[in-house]
């Protein structure tokens, strides 16, 4: 292993022994091997600006890792991918137009959201390899499980041409499905996962339905590194301004923000008083959508904080955001639409009749709105 993979291998194994204690030392082990992938020399031939994206791809996986599967039973952790990836507003109501035009209307979002992560633990490519990647890491089903789930989450959610990848992979399994109808996933019984089949019998002989092209996983890759170098670009552009204008504290809660830090060891590390770094967080994603991401990438930024437009709803929870809804007028609710289908907010402006600064206005005024609903409750 070379002298940059040793350094990253400690590193990790460092922050586990401090964040996991209670978990053995193979099961460290385990999950350091599988953050830092098969081929650990090409670290030691990576530009700074690389092996920083690099390392985000590690620390942005370990977050999904310890927030929702790692050490949580199976169906608990199953139960936490389908709400995560049920969230999306752009999937869910995709899925709801198509059940409604569809013969089995009955049939729940859920359903067809685990009917889609089945096709792809069977027929996606990327996910093959990955199970036999896992699969090489640790013998323990149970973290085969987590690990898994974790894979499964962040892939769905990769970023291409501005909606989530699993949004595309939506579409193929309709197309799929077309002539068929949907297939039937049996009642009280959780879609089988990892423990038969992280080893899977056939890999030699199974074929990718959903990519038919291996083009297309290149691609895909492309994109997504892409996406990873702006935002790295973007995160250093925002440490830069919270420095400038909100002072040291709120860059350093940025930085450890994405590390994956929660608001209380922000606190710890910072030796703040939780009131106050709730109070700094606020502050942060004030500036962030108001006066920040304007000049830059307000997706990329509230994303960071969860409290985005597309995927998050601007953080609220179901009940919130109805309320929130229906309080709108006609034209914030077009405004919001809008939004959320990735228009610029210079030709929404237009098509509403509005000066850009106008509508500028208009959508910082409904995201205070928002955060307001959010901070009461």
């Amino acid at each position: 292993m070379d002298k940059v993979a040793d350094q990253l291998e400690q590193k990790w194994q460092s922050r586990l022994l401090n964040d996991c204690p209670h978990q053995s030392i193979a099961t460290r082990n385990s999950i350091t091997r599988w953050l830092l992938g098969d081929n650990v020399e090409r670290y030691d031939t990576l530009l700074p600006n690389q092996l920083g994206i690099a390392r985000q791809a590690m620390d942005y996986r370990y977050r999904i890792l310890q927030q929702r599967y790692l050490g949580v039973g199976p169906e608990q952790a199953y139960r936490n991918l389908t709400t995560r990836l049920g969230s999306l507003v752009i999937l869910r109501n995709k899925i709801r137009t198509w059940v409604s035009l569809s013969r089995d209307r009955q049939r729940a979002v859920v359903d067809v959201l685990q009917e889609v992560i089945q096709e792809l633990l069977n027929s996606d490519r990327y996910i093959q390899k990955q199970i036999a990647r896992i699969a090489q890491c640790t013998s323990d089903t149970h973290l085969r499980n987590s690990l898994l789930l974790t894979t499964i989450e962040e892939y769905c959610l990769r970023p291409i041409r501005n909606q989530p990848l699993l949004v595309y992979r939506f579409v193929n399994y309709l197309r799929r499905s077309g002539r068929g109808g949907m297939t039937h996933v049996p009642e009280g019984e959780m879609v089988r996962l990892v423990s038969e089949s992280v080893t899977p019998e056939d890999v030699e002989t199974s074929v990718s339905l959903l990519d038919r092209q291996a083009i297309a996983d290149y691609q895909d890759a492309q994109i997504w590194e892409e996406q990873q170098t702006l935002r790295v670009s973007v995160r250093r552009e925002f440490e830069a301004y919270l420095e400038e204008n909100l002072g040291s504290e709120a860059a350093q809660w940025l930085r450890l923000y994405l590390q994956g830090q929660s608001q209380e060891a922000i606190a710890s590390a910072l030796g703040l008083p939780i009131q106050k770094v709730y109070r700094l967080r606020e502050k942060i994603s004030y500036h962030a959508i108001r006066i920040f991401s304007i000049k830059a990438k307000p997706e990329l930024v509230t994303t960071w904080l969860e409290i985005s437009l597309h995927e998050h709803n601007l953080g609220l929870t179901p009940m919130q955001w109805q309320e929130y809804w229906q309080n709108l007028t006609p034209q914030q609710q077009q405004l919001i639409e809008q939004l959320k289908t990735g228009r610029a907010l210079e030709s929404i402006a237009k098509d509403l009749n509005l000066k850009y600064n106008q509508a500028v206005g208009e959508w910082s005024k409904l995201y205070l709105e928002a955060q307001a609903i959010r901070g009461s409750s």
